[in-house]
């Protein structure tokens, strides 16, 4: 698998099971809109975001959204001269533990260690493979509580 440097987020949330990054990928308004109102209020100046806001290319892209943009966890890894967390001795360290999304600081917690011992590009498929619906195969974005094709409810992070 060749693998996207641009979604290979320092945080270990892979960006390509991101619904913000699959949404502006592939240009769905209405996953934008359902999007922006999951994180809406619930993010760190996001009381007026609006779904054409919800838009990022990866977290290495340059091309990031709101809440990534100015994230501290990529900045300290790029200040530590590493490619992300998996690389630091200090993990998880205060940014980890105060991360603001309860569901994102449960796949860091899990993520970050896998990606230390497989490496990049088996860690990049895995997480690929891991959101797919159990029941249909159809696939998912990290957080769905439940598939959009056969509406099981998944608990895949």
């Amino acid at each position: 698998m060749a693998v996207n440097q641009d979604l290979m987020a320092p945080c270990g949330l892979y960006c390509g099971v991101c619904g913000v990054y699959q949404a502006t990928r592939d240009n769905n308004l209405k996953l934008k809109g359902i999007l922006a109102g999951v994180y809406k209020d619930k993010l760190p100046g996001s009381q007026n975001l609006t779904p054409e806001q919800v838009t990022c290319w990866g977290c290495l892209s340059g091309r990031t959204w709101g809440h990534c943009s100015g994230c501290a966890i990529r900045a300290c890894a790029q200040e530590r001269g590493h490619e992300g967390c998996h690389q630091c001795q200090d993990f998880p360290c205060q940014l980890i533990e105060g991360f603001p999304m309860a569901i994102a600081k449960k796949v860091i917690l899990r993520s970050v260690p896998r990606r230390a011992e497989v490496g990049d590009e088996l860690w990049a498929a895995e997480e690929e493979a891991r959101y797919h619906c159990p029941g249909c195969g159809q696939g998912l974005t990290r957080g769905a509580p439940r598939c959009h094709a056969c509406d099981m409810t998944v608990d895949l992070d």
